[in-house]
């Protein structure tokens, strides 16, 4: 039996096919052996990925990167759980307030919280610092960790930690025994969302890097106005391949889906 296809499944496989199509130009064009960017690709070679490690900038960024969207992911993480708990359990005035606010970095655009993180970090000497760099990152990928606690807090059987409670535990052992445990899936996801958040941002980085605290995506902006050849593929293609890895296991983790799912508030 032939299924009919629907205007809804031919209109869906053109705008994968509009978002995926980079990575189809991308990647082949990262593999060609001559010295100019050309698609499709002129011969077959891995000599530009060879290449990036002659470039001691890419290879210091590219370490730098991993390690504040690392450092960013575990602190956007402590806060973002704890803050989802608070908001979901605790019924307290303002705290629609609270939540608008710590989801505000998903509404308000890049280029603003970028400007504004500069003129802010300037006032107090943060501006071009590791730390100032650090807190922009914090800020812009908390948004991602509540709203994944909040849906996986939207089905959390609370009897159990009544139950716990019964039972003579206290309070700090049924949230590392229970709480946790039970959230881990949407912790992690939120963990994987605000590390690739850092480690992508451009818009934000760009105002507050300074020489010793360049991350990858801008180092690869400054050789672009300089150079374009093929090693802007291969390095980019490595970015993607990174950021598609941990979307696969984001997706495995928690589902993608989700991450858009109903927050409701009900017990």
């Amino acid at each position: 039996m032939i299924k009919k296809i629907s205007p809804l499944g031919i209109i869906t496989f053109f705008v994968v096919l509009f978002v995926i199509s980079p990575l189809l130009i991308i990647i082949p064009t990262s593999l060609t052996s001559v010295k100019y960017l050309s698609f499709p690709p002129v011969g077959f070679s891995f000599m530009w990925y060879a290449k990036i490690f002659d470039r001691p900038e890419f290879v210091d960024s590219f370490i730098f990167s991993l390690e504040l969207a690392a450092l960013t992911a575990v602190i956007s993480t402590i806060i973002g759980t704890l803050a989802g708990l608070a908001l979901h359990k605790y019924k307290f005035r303002g705290s629609g307030v609270i939540n608008g606010l710590l989801l505000s970095p998903l509404t308000v655009p890049a280029l603003i919280i970028g400007i504004a993180a500069l003129l802010f970090f300037t006032r107090i000497g943060l501006a071009g610092t590791f730390l100032g760099l650090l807190l922009a990152h914090v800020l812009i990928s908390i948004p991602y960790v509540v709203r994944l606690v909040l849906t996986g807090l939207s089905n959390f059987d609370y009897t159990l930690e009544r139950a716990a409670y019964i039972m003579g535990a206290k309070p700090f052992n049924v949230f590392w025994d229970i709480t946790l445990p039970l959230l881990r899936p949407a912790i992690m996801s939120g963990m994987i969302f605000a590390f690739l958040t850092s480690f992508d941002n451009v818009t934000v980085s760009l105002f507050l890097v300074s020489p010793s605290t360049t991350t990858l995506p801008l180092a690869i902006f400054s050789y672009m106005q300089e150079i374009l050849d093929p090693l802007v593929a291969s390095i980019s293609s490595v970015v993607i391949l990174l950021s598609l890895i941990f979307i696969i296991l984001l997706e495995r983790v928690y589902g993608l889906d989700r991450l858009f799912g109903s927050n409701s508030h009900s017990h």
